[in-house]
């Protein structure tokens, strides 16, 4: 959703091999004023950061060909963690995981099922800093 004085949406980025569930979120993020861009699996999410340039991710972990473990590690190597805030959202809720999601730069964890209202308070507060500046 827009800040107070900002003109253009904030972009989010949804990351889910289930493509009903993209379609979900993506919707509900939608609805809410963001600018929301989809990705089936983590190349292609990877090719989505460098195109659209998503302020804020949610991301699965369980994907084919590469997995939200291997996209967090990308964009932690890449140094891309604090340019993307990333929220896992998978049905894998045991602490190694979310530990691991963490130490590889997530910022928040949500564990499916989910309702929207947790969604939608999860993706604000992922988006409540400001907007980074252009260099």
């Amino acid at each position: 959703m827009p800040l107070l004085g900002e003109t253009r949406p904030r972009r989010v980025l949804v990351v889910d091999d289930d493509p009903f569930l993209i379609e979900l979120i993506m919707t509900r993020l939608a609805i809410a004023e963001y600018d929301v861009r989809g990705a089936s699996d983590g190349v292609k999410a990877i090719e989505r950061l460098q195109d659209f340039r998503p302020e804020a991710m949610v991301l699965d972990i369980n994907m084919p060909r590469l997995d939200g473990f291997g996209v967090l590690s990308y964009m932690k190597a890449q140094g891309l963690s604090d340019k993307t805030m990333t929220m896992v959202l998978t049905a894998r809720n045991n602490s190694e995981d979310v530990a691991k999601a963490i130490s590889l730069g997530a910022k928040d964890y949500l564990s499916k099922p989910f309702k929207d209202e947790q969604l939608l308070a999860r993706v604000g507060r992922l988006l409540s800093r400001p907007r980074a500046r252009a260099a």
